[in-house]
């Protein structure tokens, strides 16, 4: 989870191969209407938000039905972690990679395959909330290189 540019899907992937997983790319659930919206620099609402967050809980609890499963999703809000806990059915753990604004702006602007403008990340970052102690996750920051990224990640799944 984390806001644009953080390397979830870079992190996602690399545990997916690790854990011989399904890998999901949430970003690919999106509408094409929200995908235009924010390309064009306009935040998505809860709205927007919700109907997405479904598809990706949807495909959550069916590839998890075969095995261990892995998603690169922003999942910004407390709410939204919840809903795709609930809607899922199953035991998900969050690795919350995260950045000073500076690094994650950097990044952002270094992409050139992606919807999400760089303008977009003071919203998503207004959006954030960090994992709370009572949820199931860790967080890593976004310096620390891939490998030990993934491996911090896999010593806290046990």
């Amino acid at each position: 989870m984390g806001v644009a540019g953080a390397g979830k899907s870079t992190l996602a992937v690399a545990l997916a191969e690790r854990l011989d997983a399904a890998f999901i790319e949430a970003d690919d659930l999106h509408s094409a209407e929200a995908k235009t919206q924010m390309a064009a620099g306009v935040p998505l609402t809860d709205e927007d938000r919700w109907p997405w967050l479904t598809r990706v809980a949807i495909r959550v609890r069916d590839e998890g039905q075969a095995g261990p499963v892995v998603v690169a999703c922003s999942a910004l809000r407390r709410v939204y972690r919840d809903m795709l806990v609930r809607d899922s059915g199953l035991e998900l753990v969050f690795v919350h990679v995260h950045g000073s604004d500076e690094e994650l702006a950097e990044r952002i602007g270094q992409r050139t395959v992606h919807f999400m403008p760089t303008s977009m990340l003071a919203s998503q970052l207004a959006t954030l909330e960090r994992l709370d102690v009572d949820e199931h996750g860790i967080v890593i920051p976004l310096v620390m290189p891939i490998e030990k990224a993934a491996d911090a990640a896999m010593e806290f799944l046990g």
